[in-house]
C-alpha cells in the first residue's frame, strides 16, 4: 500500500511539472508586433512575420530599419531570431533572444552588433 501511495505522489508531483508549462512547445508562425526599448531610449515597433518549421525560424522584419529576411530557431519555450543590415556601409547584426509565454505573447532582450541593446515584448496579431 506503501508502494502505491508513493507512486501517485510521484506521478502526481510529475504531472503538476507539466501542467505548468515548464517546457511549452508553440509555432509562432504568423505575424507578431513587438515594442523595442533600447537603452540608449531609442523605440522601435517592428512588425515580423514568422514562418516556423520544426525548431527553424524564418520570415521577415519590418521596422526602423527598413526590411529584412530574418532567420532563427525556437527550442522548447525559447526563441532566438535575427538579421544584418548595412548602415554607412558597415554591416551589423541584430539579435533577439526571448521566451515564448504563450500562443499569443513573448519577450526578450535584443542586440544590435556595434549598437544599442534593449529589451522587448511582442504580440501575436
Amino acid at each position: 500500500m506503501k508502494k502505491l501511495f508513493l507512486l501517485v505522489v510521484l506521478f502526481s508531483l510529475l504531472g503538476t511539472g507539466i501542467s505548468r508549462g515548464t517546457n511549452i512547445a508553440v509555432d509562432v508562425s504568423g505575424t507578431w508586433s513587438l515594442s523595442v526599448d533600447l537603452e540608449d531610449g531609442g523605440h522601435g515597433d517592428p512588425t515580423f512575420v514568422f514562418k516556423q518549421d520544426k525548431e527553424a525560424l524564418t520570415g521577415s522584419y519590418d521596422g526602423p530599419l527598413g526590411q529584412h529576411n530574418i532567420s532563427g530557431s525556437v527550442k522548447e519555450n525559447k526563441v532566438v531570431f535575427g538579421f544584418e543590415f548595412t548602415n554607412e556601409g558597415e554591416t551589423r547584426k541584430v539579435s533577439y533572444t526571448g521566451t515564448i509565454e504563450s500562443a499569443t505573447k513573448m519577450s526578450g532582450t535584443m542586440e544590435i552588433s556595434g549598437g544599442p541593446k534593449g529589451k522587448w515584448t511582442g504580440t501575436k496579431k
